[in-house]
């Protein structure tokens, strides 16, 4: 039996040994400083018009690879020269400048570097803005992108004998309308059960052939939006679309990849969620990371049921640290002065 694990930006594990991996806070048991294979950072909400004080912390770390979450920039149009002119504002500061001379960047989109706040696919530039994005991720004139419609698209690394994948999803060029609540002071309330996708046939098809065929060691799967918490009422799988959220889970079950992981962000706060799936209860966590320039300094507190973290709602950014020979994932919540809020840890 292979073992899964989810990051959103999730993590879970499907175990094949006797006992289930445990997710941990704190230090991991490591007597010595502990080297890691490969290290992802990730993280979304960064306003072009303010300052990323985060840029030379994430380098401290020394990451892999930069992912972007989604609201790489805050440009609501349905102006393309203007929607360009943002993308540039963010693209030509020094420090960001700096940033990308340093390490590989890919990423995903949400709705504010869209182009349309909580949009979907009824956004009238889609097409046009999708080629902004990729100019800004500077992606090749012959990558599939440049010809696919939509922005997902995956990438393989080879670490030595190991092999990491990233599924990166695009949650905004299919998604269907959503079902507005008007009863209470939340913005939305579930669709009726089965109408409507975050995805897209295409898209699902896709997701599923990827994963059926993948031989990665880990198989990280990208989301602008949360998966697990569904009580907030905001944009998320779980509180718009819960049967695309079964749909997932069912996939993940089915195809057999190992050590999925799902990363989000969107909410300007930090967290993780973690949820049993399947006939053997699967652990599987979903790892949010959101707040690069703002976030919601004035949290006060909300229902998740499927919380397992603390929340963090200081400006952060989230860190995926992989170890091949102990067979640990380390995951980190960290702030400006390279300030560590929380830390957990999985053992499988």
């Amino acid at each position: 039996m292979k073992r899964i694990i989810i990051l959103s930006l999730f993590f879970g594990f499907l175990a094949c040994n006797s006992s289930k991996p445990v997710l941990s806070k704190g230090e991991t048991p490591s007597t010595s400083i502990e080297k890691f294979d490969f290290t992802i950072a990730f993280g979304s909400g960064d306003n072009q018009r303010k300052i990323n004080d985060l840029w030379d912390d994430i380098i401290l770390d020394k990451p892999d690879i930069w992912i972007w979450g989604g609201d790489n920039i805050y440009c609501d149009t349905e102006n393309m020269d203007i929607l360009k002119k943002c993308y540039a504002t963010q693209k030509s500061k020094p420090t960001y400048q700096n940033f990308i001379n340093t390490i590989e960047i890919q990423g995903v989109w949400d709705d504010h570097d869209y182009g349309m706040n909580d949009g979907g696919k009824e956004y009238p530039k889609k097409e046009a803005s999708q080629d902004l994005f990729l100019d800004f991720l500077d992606v090749p004139d012959n990558d599939i992108r440049r010809e696919r419609i939509g922005t997902y698209y995956s990438k393989i690394y080879e670490i030595e004998k190991h092999i990491i994948k990233i599924i990166f999803l695009d949650t905004r060029y299919f998604r269907t309308a959503l079902t507005e609540d008007t009863a209470t002071r939340k913005r939305y309330k579930p669709n009726i059960y089965g109408k409507g996708t975050v995805l897209g046939e295409t898209q699902w098809k896709w997701l599923h052939d990827e994963l059926i065929d993948s031989e990665a060691d880990f198989n990280v799967i990208v989301s602008s939006i949360q998966f697990f918490s569904n009580k907030h009422g905001f944009e998320a799988w779980g509180t718009t679309m819960p049967h695309e959220v079964e749909r997932m889970e069912n996939l993940i079950i089915s195809s057999q990849a190992k050590n999925v992981i799902i990363l989000s962000g969107d909410r300007h706060i930090s967290e993780i969620s973690q949820k049993e799936i399947g006939a053997k209860n699967f652990p599987l966590i979903d790892f949010t990371s959101s707040g690069l320039t703002h976030s919601y300094s004035r949290f006060s507190g909300e229902l998740n049921p499927y919380r397992v973290s603390e929340v963090v709602f200081q400006k952060s950014y989230g860190l995926v640290k992989f170890n091949f020979e102990s067979k640990k994932v380390v995951m980190e919540m960290r702030g400006d002065d390279h300030k560590l809020f929380e830390k957990y840890f999985m053992q499988y």
